[in-house]
């Protein structure tokens, strides 16, 4: 390959990141914002009683709200071709973004599993859907979350320059190609790939379970709403996040020396992985459905504050 070709892979991967990337994270910061911003003012000032699924659901919307301070940064970065906020941030940044990635398949994992004991224990008598094991429970993936992505810091040390400056490197693309895909299969396991088989355990767990109540039609109807939010659930685990992970590692193995094909080929690899991040993160723009679809009257009492508040400021409205 002749390095006109070569010329043109790169500057088409350039392109990429420089207009759908910044497109992208733009989009998902203006309507992620407005919606989680929603539902955590929501539960702060309008909740008053909390339970396991509400704990749940605001660690998500926290999760997601610390993604979405990361997209001004990247957005900067990609459309004007460099990175000007030092290393250091540019690290920060990196960690939470994938700090949001696995808290929230975490979170969406929990999720399914406290639907399926709401439908199965009605009256809140199972001990994972206590408030204090909520807490608990939400804090261990906080921690443990953190402590599976530390490793990633000794892969973030790359800082490229360019001709406008230098460039913060996403995770994939830096630090020794072989470590890292060692670690990155590591983390796909963990973090991906044994919450998804949890996820699909209690789809299946959630479906026998109205299948065996469907001669009781009410009890049908009422628990059709856990089975949906566990299809969602799965729905995003396979929509968003596979090819996620999926090229994230093909990546990775693309920069190892026993990679024997051309060069472009690395790039045109580059670029299906550049189309598949922001897909992955747009968990954070869909996670508010769930508080929606939840139940637990976080709907209506939303609602009921927001006609409220609307007579208060607007009291000539009738």
């Amino acid at each position: 390959m002749d390095g006109g070709d070569i010329r043109e892979c790169w500057d088409r991967e350039k392109s990429l990141e420089r207009y759908y990337l910044s497109t992208m994270y733009t989009l998902e910061f203006i309507f992620g914002i407005i919606g989680n911003s929603i539902v955590v003012f929501g539960y702060i000032f309008c909740l008053k009683t909390w339970r396991s699924g509400n704990i749940y659901l605001f660690n998500l919307s926290l999760s997601d709200f610390s993604f979405l301070c990361t997209l001004p940064l990247l957005v900067s970065s990609y459309s004007q071709g460099n990175w000007s906020y030092g290393k250091d941030w540019c690290q920060a940044n990196r960690f939470l973004l994938h700090v949001n990635l696995y808290t929230s398949i975490l979170f969406l994992t929990v999720i399914s599993m406290d639907r399926y004991l709401l439908m199965k224990y009605p009256f809140r008598n199972h001990f994972l859907q206590k408030k204090s094991t909520a807490i608990v429970l939400s804090i261990a993936i906080w921690v443990v979350v953190t402590l599976e992505l530390t490793p990633m810091f000794t892969f973030l040390n790359d800082q490229k320059n360019n001709s406008n400056g230098s460039l913060c490197v996403d995770y994939a693309s830096s630090g020794v190609a072989k470590d890292s895909l060692i670690y990155s299969m590591i983390l796909t396991v963990t973090g991906f790939i044994i919450p998804l088989c949890a996820m699909c355990y209690f789809y299946r767990k959630t479906h026998a379970f109205i299948k065996s109540r469907s001669a009781e039609l009410t009890a049908a109807l009422t628990l059709e709403k856990p089975l949906t939010l566990i299809v969602m659930a799965v729905a995003i685990f396979s929509l968003l996040f596979i090819p996620y992970h999926i090229m994230r590692n093909v990546r990775i193995a693309s920069r190892m020396q026993s990679w024997k094909r051309p060069s472009c080929s690395k790039d045109l690899i580059s670029m299906i992985y550049t189309v598949t991040r922001p897909i992955a993160f747009l968990n954070s723009v869909i996670n508010p459905i769930f508080y929606f679809l939840m139940g637990d009257h976080f709907r209506e009492m939303l609602v009921s504050n927001a006609r409220y508040l609307f007579k208060r400021v607007t009291p000539w409205y009738k």
